[in-house]
């Protein structure tokens, strides 16, 4: 008996995957993974090293803490969620700790990871980690960004966001389990 020879098409796929493997938690869930292949996401070349950052989605009483980034600063005066990039050496939770505690003074519990995400502008690109948080202590104040809100999930298209955060919003509009407060 001849073995089956494999269909080509797949011999191509298998060996794609080989050299490009799923990262670490793709397709658990919504958002979990980058994207490597995505059309909005080309693949980032060595000369280009991605800006890493950590950003936090604090829900409190069904509502959405976001600021408003600072005038002078890239993508100023548009609405965001708390956070910032993380320094040589900083894991992505502590750089999310230390974030909010210089931008809005507060302390948070990270629950999970919510999102990673690639985006590219055409001057940068940026790898974004979204972690579901909830709020410990200290009312939040806008100490190094220009304004701050809670929002509720009608309310996010109320807001102009960058568009590194386009895909996170479509989530967070199809996830009304999110907007619910605890029991």
């Amino acid at each position: 008996m001849t073995p089956a020879r494999e269909d080509p098409g797949r011999a191509r796929l298998r060996r794609a995957e080989t050299k490009f493997p799923s990262p670490r938690g793709a397709g658990r869930g919504p958002g979990r993974g980058v994207r490597p292949h995505d059309s909005a996401s080309p693949q980032i070349g060595p000369a280009q090293p991605p800006i890493e950052v950590a950003a936090a989605l604090v829900f409190r009483d069904a509502r959405l803490l976001i600021t408003r980034r600072s005038a002078g600063s890239h993508l100023a005066g548009l609405w965001e969620f708390p956070g910032g990039k993380r320094e040589h050496g900083e894991t992505f939770k502590h750089c999310l700790r230390r974030e909010l505690r210089e931008e809005l003074g507060i302390e948070v519990t990270i629950v999970s990871l919510f999102a990673d995400l690639l985006h590219h502008y055409p001057e940068r690109t940026v790898r974004l980690k979204f972690f579901l948080c909830r709020w410990l202590r200290h009312e939040p104040r806008p100490i190094h960004c220009e304004s701050l809100t809670w929002i509720t999930r009608p309310q996010l298209s109320d807001y102009s966001f960058p568009a590194a955060d386009a895909r996170l919003l479509a989530q967070l509009r199809q996830s009304p389990l999110l907007w619910q407060p605890p029991k």
